[in-house]
This record gives structure tokens, C-alpha cells and sequence, in this order.
């Protein structure tokens, strides 16, 4: 009888140890091991429940932290990656922050200034001119005023020169700034972009100053509706991350030139989603001289009164419909009729531009780029329906203020 019980037990022991196996282990004998003759147990004596034997465990050993791993020596860098460093320290000085404030009542109407948007901007030259886009210092009916931090962290008031809305730049003119500053270097007249290229981003996203996004340059010769209501022509698309707070802030190539500023992204979150557009430098370089001499830009025009391209199109009429001629205008002394009245006051049609030399003309918008395209004193065909047939009249463009 004790020894059945023995065999039981020892079978249980078996069993148990079968847990214990390590991974790896194929299968686990359940056969008793040999039995044993012992001496007789006197009941008193019966030892206690036979506890299983305690399973095998793997010592946990004390966790440690990754790996460290050798870094590379200062001259293993890649070549790319020095050169973005390279292009972020010649840079960075030229790249500011712009700071929006408007003028605004409280209950009791005392006048008070608050913040009412942020920027980024760059140095154009040393005598403190700053550029930036339009809509970044834009305050439409309501007073405003500016500061411009530098890379030196000092802030300065500047005054607003003058814009473009419809090539959403703008200028500001730093007021008693007398530290050195660091102009942008631009890209020369006569070097072209390439598809694929570096593009290098610095600004100011969410107030975070100086901060580098890299990317390429995705397409060329975008034609995006800007803020001031028509296209802009031939802008940069590019995949640098561009986030609110970057508008103004310039775009660069690998050679630290200033290519483009960084004005817009397509967004359905208002984040960076990969594509951003820069006005393109050739842009810059034409439009910034003409505001910082003029206070304004230079608008190559006919002279005349457009009708808005809303009523041209609920009457299905494909080009500009012209109101007036003003007079003494080029479009005036060129013969260019407006819309008339008949006896019984019904309103006639006048001429419908159509093409500007070889530019189809659908809209104010194909109107405006493509008179864009030549300088004040310019000859330009432009060519009409007249009463239904085609026709065309030379004339010269003038500035229109």
C-alpha cells in the first residue's frame, strides 16, 4: 500500500517536472522512476504533504540601456548633410521675425496695441530693408504697427514701405537699427532651377524661430491664385515643410542662394502636407527695387475699365469685357470701345478682349499676367471681338498706378 502511494507521488513529481523543460525540449518522459524499497513509516511519523519541487527559472538579469554606438569622426560627414549646415550658418542671420500689431478700442475706447500676426522675413540689404509677403503685414482697414527680431535676438519697429498684393510682397524699412546686418545673397539673374534640386527652408512655424526644413524642388511654373486675387506665374512648388508662421521666410538652394519666399501651402489641416509654393526670385528681384523707390509696383496697363469677370460669365462671354476706355489712354487713343447705350437705353457691347500677342485672354486674371509679361512702353497686340468678329489695335502699355 505505501509503496502504491510512493508510485503516485513520484508519477506527480514526473509531471510537474514536465513544466520545467526548458524551450527547445522535444517531449518529457511521464514513466515512474524505479522503485525503492523502504522502511516501514509508523503513522505518527507520516511526514507532511509533499510540496512539488519548485520549478527551474532563468535568472532575470538587471535591464541595460541600448547599445552605444561609436559616432563618426567630424570629417566623415556626407557630404549633403555638411552642406545644409553650411547653407543654414550663411543664412540664418538674414532671416528674421515679423511681428504684426493693430490698434483696437476696449469697452471704455482707450487704444490699445495687440498682436495681430506673425512671420518671417530677410534682410534684402544693409540699409535695413526687409522683405516679406504681403498678407503677413497686410491690415487692412485698421492701424497697425511692426517689430522685426533679428538673428540677434534684438526687435526693432520698422514702417511699412509698400506692397503688392497680387505678388503677395511686401516691404519694411527697420527704424534706429544700428547693428550690422546680413543680407540674403539672391540667386544671380540667369541661373536656372532644376526639378529635383535641393530646397532649403528657414522661418519662423508656430513662432519657433530659425527653424530648417529641408525638401526639393517639386515642379516649376505653378500658376496658384494668390492673396491678392489673381495668379501668380511660375511659382516653386516644393516638398520642404512650410507651416504657418514660414510665410516670408526665404527658400534657398544649395549654394545659399535665395530662389523663392515661401508664401503658401495646399492643406486640408493647415499643416504641412508636402506641398508649399514660393514665389519665384525672378519675381523678387523685379517687384522688391520698384517698392523700395516707389513704395508701390510698377503695373504695365491699357487703360481701361474691366467689367468683373462674374457678370462676363453669367452671360457666357469668354474674355474681358471692356467698360470704358479712360481717357487718354493708350486703349482710348487706340480706338478700344467700352459698353454704350441705344435710344431706348438698352446697353450695347462694346469690344471683348481676347489675346494679348500670342496669351489667350478668358479672364481679369489671364489679362493681368499676361500685360505682366512686358514693361511700361511696350507695344502689345491686343486683340477683340467687335460685334461679334474678330479684330485686333496696337497699343503701348503705360504704368497704371
Amino acid at each position: 500500500m505505501v509503496a502504491s502511494r510512493r508510485r503516485v507521488v513520484s508519477t506527480s513529481l514526473a509531471l510537474l517536472s514536465c513544466l520545467a523543460v526548458l524551450p527547445g525540449a522535444m517531449e518529457c518522459s511521464t514513466a515512474a522512476p524505479p522503485e525503492r524499497i523502504a522502511p516501514e513509516i509508523a503513522p505518527a511519523a507520516a511526514p507532511a504533504a509533499v510540496a512539488p519541487a519548485p520549478a527551474a527559472s532563468v535568472p532575470v538579469q538587471a535591464s541595460a540601456p541600448t547599445p552605444e554606438v561609436r559616432r563618426p569622426s567630424p570629417g566623415a560627414r556626407l557630404e549633403a548633410e555638411q552642406n545644409v549646415i553650411d547653407v543654414f550658418r550663411a543664412a540664418a542671420p538674414a532671416t528674421v521675425f515679423v511681428a504684426q500689431k493693430r490698434l483696437v478700442r476696449d469697452w471704455s475706447m482707450r487704444a490699445l496695441e495687440v498682436p495681430a500676426g506673425s512671420g518671417t522675413g530677410f534682410v534684402w540689404d544693409t540699409q535695413g530693408h526687409v522683405v516679406t509677403n504681403y498678407h503677413v503685414v497686410d491690415t487692412g482697414r485698421a492701424r497697425g504697427s511692426y517689430s522685426v527680431t533679428l538673428y540677434s535676438q534684438k526687435t526693432y519697429d520698422a514702417e511699412l514701405l509698400g506692397g503688392d498684393p497680387n505678388k503677395d510682397i511686401a516691404v519694411l524699412k527697420l527704424i534706429g537699427c544700428n547693428e550690422p546686418l546680413t543680407p540674403i545673397r539672391v540667386l544671380p539673374p540667369g541661373s536656372g532651377l532644376e526639378v529635383g534640386q535641393t530646397a532649403i527652408a528657414i522661418g519662423n512655424p508656430f513662432g519657433l524661430d530659425h527653424t530648417l526644413t529641408t525638401g526639393v524642388v517639386s515642379a516649376l511654373g505653378r500658376e496658384v491664385q494668390g492673396y491678392g486675387g489673381v495668379s501668380i506665374r511660375d511659382m516653386i512648388q516644393t516638398d520642404a515643410s512650410i507651416n504657418p508662421g514660414n510665410s516670408g521666410g526665404p527658400l534657398l538652394d544649395s549654394g545659399g542662394h535665395l530662389i523663392g519666399i515661401n508664401t503658401m501651402i495646399f492643406s486640408k489641416t493647415g499643416s504641412s502636407a508636402g506641398i508649399g509654393f514660393a514665389v519665384p526670385v525672378g519675381t523678387v528681384r523685379r517687384v522688391v527695387p520698384q517698392i523700395i523707390d516707389k513704395g508701390r509696383v510698377v503695373h504695365p496697363g491699357i487703360g481701361i475699365e474691366p467689367l468683373p469677370d462674374s457678370y462676363a460669365a453669367r452671360t457666357g462671354i469668354d474674355g474681358v469685357v471692356v467698360i470704358r476706355s479712360l481717357p487718354g489712354g493708350p486703349a482710348s487713343q487706340a480706338g478700344i470701345r467700352g459698353i454704350s447705350q441705344d435710344r431706348t437705353g438698352d446697353l450695347l457691347l462694346g469690344d471683348v478682349i481676347v489675346g494679348i500677342n500670342e496669351h489667350k485672354v478668358k479672364n481679369y486674371d489671364d489679362l493681368y499676367n499676361a500685360l505682366d509679361r512686358f514693361e511700361v512702353g511696350d507695344e502689345v497686340e491686343v486683340k477683340l471681338l467687335r460685334e461679334g468678329r474678330p479684330a485686333s489695335v496696337r497699343v503701348g502699355l503705360i504704368d497704371l498706378p
